[in-house]
């Protein structure tokens, strides 16, 4: 059973910066990537950036690239997204997912939020 639980979230201000964690667990071969999207209220879910599961690669959103990065921990199978210049756009729950060929599996969400 896939769990993935995400924290690190809060209240920044504009410019500043904060770093998501995500500790996952039933993760197996057949995960092909596994990323952070994030929704706001009223708004369509964001896909923001993945890491490939056979090679590596990441991808990130434009309206995110150059100020997100994310990266992984094979070792404590944790996920993390550093966020840095915050804008108040960015306020949003993210979600930690990994997805799957039929299914994608994604944890109950953090909360940041960015005061301008």
């Amino acid at each position: 059973e896939v769990q993935l639980v995400e924290s690190g979230g809060g209240l920044v201000r504009a410019g500043g910066s904060l770093r998501l964690s995500c500790a996952a667990s039933g993760t197996n071969r057949a995960d092909r990537a596994i990323g952070w999207f994030r929704q706001a209220p009223g708004k369509e879910r964001e896909e923001l950036s993945c890491i490939g599961s056979s090679d590596g690669s990441t991808n990130y959103a434009d309206s995110v690239k150059g100020r997100f990065t994310i990266s992984g921990s094979n070792a404590n199978n944790t996920v993390y997204l550093q966020m840095n210049s915050l804008k108040p756009e960015d306020t949003a729950v993210y979600y930690c997912y990994i997805r799957r060929r039929w299914s994608d599996y994604w944890g109950q969400g953090t909360q940041v939020t960015v005061s301008s």
